[in-house]
């Protein structure tokens, strides 16, 4: 079975993450070596995913990019950043999607976590930004792996909140939103990004059903794919 972009990318940035966290830690010259090493062979793994995409690095290319980012100790820790997603309903129970402006796919709003706002002010905030609707949040509902997900080109946890819509104008804002709309569970745009793990559980508690927390399964082996 041939390995998927989505999984190239994930290997590349998990290893490129190992790599990194040595390289913040060690004091050795020969284990410093060995890291940019396998920082190298994670460059010509992400080569691959991202062959054919207009813009893309080369091997070295990502290899400064993740040299820039390397820190000492605590702080060179190599984690995943933190974003928001927000599953915004209105009162006819129809769910707020974006068609983002980087890649065409269609999505419900998402943010990257500011410093000195808590996760929900994010939601709010960002929301407001790229579709002028005002909301409350309600919950949150899921907590999703970006990388596996396949939204993100770069290691993040998403959180995900239930919002309520109350109140603006539907107005996509012009640098990060093709366009924007309201949409019912089966009139979901054909280019929906990841429809298949998100849609079921929010529409679900959009229906009223009592549901958890969603999250991503355990896969044993963990770098074996989706099973």
């Amino acid at each position: 079975m041939s390995a998927s972009e989505k999984d190239l990318r994930r290997w590349a940035e998990a290893l490129a993450g190992v790599a990194r966290t040595g390289l913040a830690f060690t004091e050795s010259q020969f284990e410093r070596e060995r890291y940019e090493e396998i920082l190298h062979i994670a460059g010509d793994i992400k080569v691959t995913a991202d062959d054919g995409r207009d813009g893309a690095l080369d091997r070295d290319g990502h290899v400064v990019e993740w040299m820039k980012e390397l820190g000492e100790g605590v702080a060179g820790y190599v984690t995943p950043k933190v974003a928001v997603g927000a599953a915004v309903v209105n009162d006819e129970g129809k769910l707020l999607l974006i068609q983002r402006a980087d890649s065409g796919v269609w999505l419900y709003p998402t943010g990257w976590c500011d410093v000195g706002y808590s996760a929900p002010e994010v939601v709010v905030k960002e929301v407001l930004e790229e579709t002028g609707i005002e909301v409350e949040p309600v919950r949150l509902i899921g907590v999703l792996d970006g990388l596996r997900l396949g939204v993100s080109r770069v290691p993040l946890y998403s959180l995900v909140f239930l919002c309520r819509a109350v109140g603006g104008v539907l107005k996509p804002h012009e640098l990060e939103c093709l366009d924007a709309g309201w949409f019912f569970r089966d009139e979901l745009p054909a280019d929906t990004l990841g429809s298949e793990r998100w849609a079921p559980e929010i529409f679900a508690i959009i229906d009223g059903e009592e549901r958890d927390v969603f999250y991503d399964d355990l896969r044993r082996p963990v770098w074996r794919g989706e099973k």
